[in-house]
Formats: C-alpha cells, sequence, structure tokens
C-alpha cells in the first residue's frame, strides 16, 4: 500500500514538474521575444532625439486624457460599432450607465472631437468622428518614436 502510495506522489510530482518546466520555457520565449522586438525598434527608429512639438504632445495627451476611462472607452467602442448616429437615451441602454454619467462622458470626447455631435431640434445624435479615431497614435507608436501621423482635420 505504501509502495503503490509514493508511486503516485512520485508521479504527481514528476507531473508538476513538467508543467512548471513547460510555464517557465514559455515565459522565457515570451521574454526573448520582447528584448528582441524592443531591440529591433530601437535600431529602426527614424533616428529623432527630440521631443515632441508641445502642441502635439498637448493634442496627443488631450486624446489619452479622454481615453483613460473605461465608460469612455465601452461608449467610443459603441459608437464605432453601431456606425450609426445614437441617442443619449440609446448609449444608456446599450451600455447600463446612468444617464447623467453618459451625458458627462459625452461632452468630453466631443471636446476632443472623438465623437460629433448632431442637433435635430431639441434632441442630440452622437455619432463617431472616424477621421480622429483613425488618426489615433498608439502609445508606443508615439513612445518608440515611430513617425507620428499628421494631426487630423477634424469636422
Amino acid at each position: 500500500m505504501r509502495a503503490q502510495k509514493a508511486r503516485v506522489a512520485r508521479s504527481d510530482l514528476q507531473q508538476e514538474l513538467a508543467t512548471a518546466k513547460e510555464r517557465a520555457v514559455s515565459v522565457l520565449r515570451s521574454t526573448l521575444l520582447a528584448r528582441d522586438f524592443i531591440e529591433y525598434r530601437r535600431l529602426t527608429m527614424n533616428g529623432e532625439r527630440t521631443p515632441l512639438p508641445r502642441a502635439e504632445a498637448e493634442e496627443y495627451a488631450s486624446w489619452f486624457k479622454a481615453l483613460a476611462d473605461a465608460t469612455r472607452i465601452q461608449v467610443v467602442s459603441l459608437l464605432a460599432r453601431r456606425r450609426t448616429p445614437m441617442s443619449v437615451g440609446e448609449i444608456v441602454a446599450a451600455s447600463g450607465v446612468g444617464q447623467s454619467t453618459i451625458s458627462h462622458h459625452l461632452k468630453i470626447l466631443a471636446e476632443v472631437r472623438f465623437v460629433l455631435v448632431d442637433k435635430q431640434g431639441t434632441s442630440s445624435l452622437y455619432r463617431i468622428n472616424e477621421a480622429c479615431v483613425s488618426c489615433f497614435p498608439t502609445a508606443a507608436d508615439v513612445v518608440m518614436g515611430k513617425p507620428v501621423p499628421a494631426p487630423p482635420i477634424c469636422e
């Protein structure tokens, strides 16, 4: 009986060791891939040694700030996926967030022109601004020195 328990325990231990070994190899591979990518990006950067001009940096900072809230990300995602103008009520129904909160977030998104407002009488319809959203650079592109897209011409 003891011998059988010892074999089972040894088998379990060998299995745990094999699993731990696989995890370690996986982590090592991903670390090496990340290091290779970072080295590649460093070698292929456009040679710029100066920061972005202040006006561009402020514009991008306002974009990042506008997207620094999960609810705003949800609203932008919803409007981008629907591709049709939506009322505040429709956005509230789809998101499950309160009307005043959605209105507040839409105001912020409209200030940076991610969202456009179409007034129709006393109501407003919100839609994604394709021109601005398509020009939004990724944080990694800006930080790593990849050429930044031209500032968008927003409506």
